[in-house]
């Protein structure tokens, strides 16, 4: 299946961050702006981590993490606590396995975020380093997916919350 940039948008629409897609579709989600080098950083973290939370039939993976965070990384509260997740999370791959998230094998990633405890943790944004990214990578990852027409098709959710589908997707039953 392949994710895409209107995936992402629509991902960000069933989150109600409505004026921030306007120019998600017009922007780049390279983070070529003023701080272009810590959002470039940042996205390469998430992309990265994508690769190994992502089901393996997912594609184009890059542009709709990219396209996603272009709407979720403004100056606001919850940007701080994606970049400093991601900090925390480069932290540990730099101390354990000497090198960048991205830089590792997607073995090595999926073993950093299992060490790092971030899949037994109770997600909180104001947590240990282990609940923060959790809750600021995994699950902002997963929402991203998930609540995307693409992704939600994956899990059987042809029609997620904030994605019209007309009267007839609510009469039917879940398809098998």
């Amino acid at each position: 299946m392949e994710l895409s940039r209107r995936d992402a948008v629509a991902a960000l629409g069933a989150l109600g961050a409505g004026t921030a897609t306007a120019g998600c579709l017009q922007g780049s989600p390279d983070g070529d702006g003023d701080d272009g080098g810590e959002e470039a950083a940042v996205r390469e973290t998430l992309v990265a981590a994508a690769e190994v939370l992502y089901p393996s039939a997912v594609d184009g993976i890059d542009e709709f993490v990219g396209t996603f965070l272009a709407g979720r990384l403004d100056d606001g509260p919850h940007a701080a606590g994606v970049r400093d997740a991601v900090d925390a999370l480069e932290t540990r791959a730099e101390a354990w396995y000497d090198g960048n998230v991205a830089a590792l094998s997607a073995e090595d990633r999926d073993s950093l975020l299992r060490e790092t405890g971030a899949g037994a943790a109770d997600p909180d944004p104001d947590g240990t380093p282990a609940e923060r990214i959790r809750y600021y990578i995994v699950n902002e990852l997963l929402l991203a997916l998930y609540s995307s027409p693409t992704g939600g098709e994956l899990v059987g959710i042809e029609n997620p919350q904030g994605h019209a589908g007309g009267l007839d997707s609510y009469q039917r039953g879940p398809t098998a």
